[in-house]
């Protein structure tokens, strides 16, 4: 093990939910991959929490609200992604020659499972950022993104970590640097819902794309822009599951301004003038449904 201050050092990395305020499914590739044109921003504190230590042995641990749900594999369909990209990445720098020894991961699962908010790439993509850390490492940014990307197509985005807009399976990234700090609650009924059933739903899948986003960064003008695009996923995720009708009314009433389905769902988003009316919903609605999940918080810019 290198005894450099910085590898002997624990690292804190945050996951912070992706949002997907607009997706336009535009086709379909041979291989079967979906091409979405797609506006993503992230959460500033609804976010899953990772720290990583050196250590004699690789470890693994889970915790926070869902953890539980969570596997603590590596392998197979349901593998964890944090255990992947963690073996993904050493097994890139094994080949350059760099160093990766072992490392203990204890995972904090605030944000809901397969719920449309990025929470398994999100970690994927804070694990890969921390491991660089706490390794000491070096990777061309392009290297690292391919490792992104083979952990799965939103896995590159959250490596970004920015407002953006994401064209292709996910890997065409473009950064939205006048995208404003957006007021919003993340509310799910905590109910799966298949993303694969929701594809095959999909009654067109040459949609067009989203159109030119804003150039400044007024809240009006965003909002309006919105107003103008989809989630596409929306309706067919609606009909398998009402709940998303029923929790995008709840935001409604709460004072919303504008509400959608964010990914393939199930959380929604609502925005809100400002923060203490996001803190305020979110408090409401809590207290009307303590068993679903409802978090305010802001975008990052």
């Amino acid at each position: 093990m290198s005894g450099s201050p910085k590898s002997e050092a624990e690292v804190v990395e945050t996951a912070p939910a992706k949002i997907n305020l607009a997706l336009h499914v535009t086709g379909q590739r041979a291989d079967g991959y979906h091409l979405l044109d797609s506006i993503v921003t992230f959460a500033e504190d609804a976010c899953d929490r990772l720290t990583l230590t050196p250590a004699e042995q690789d470890s693994f641990a889970l915790g926070g609200r869902f953890g539980a749900q969570l596997s603590a594999k590596a392998t197979g369909q349901d593998g964890n992604l944090v255990l992947k990209a963690r073996d993904n990445l050493r097994s890139a720098l094994d080949e350059q020659g760099q160093s990766a020894p072992p490392v203990a991961i204890m995972l904090q699962k605030n944000l809901p499972i397969a719920s449309g908010i990025g929470g398994g790439s999100a970690d994927a993509a804070a694990t890969l950022r921390g491991l660089m850390r706490v390794w000491n490492a070096t990777l061309p940014a392009e290297a690292l993104s391919a490792i992104a990307l083979r952990l799965g197509a939103d896995v590159p985005m959250c490596l970004a970590g920015r407002p953006l807009r994401a064209r292709g399976i996910g890997e065409d990234i473009e950064t939205l640097p006048a995208m404003p700090t957006l007021s919003m609650v993340l509310a799910n009924p905590l109910k799966g819902v298949s993303t694969p059933e929701i594809f095959r739903r999909l009654t067109q899948k040459d949609n067009p794309p989203v159109g030119a986003s804003p150039d400044g960064s007024a809240i009006g003008e965003w909002l309006a822009f919105l107003k103008t695009a989809r989630n596409d996923l929306e309706p067919p995720a609606r009909a398998i599951l009402p709940e998303i009708g029923m929790i995008s009314g709840m935001l409604e009433e709460s004072g919303a301004l504008f509400v959608r389905m964010s990914g393939s769902g199930a959380t929604c988003f609502g925005l809100y003038g400002d923060h203490a009316a996001a803190e305020t919903a979110a408090a409401k609605l809590s207290r009307e449904r303590p068993d679903w999940y409802f978090q305010a918080t802001k975008t990052t810019v």
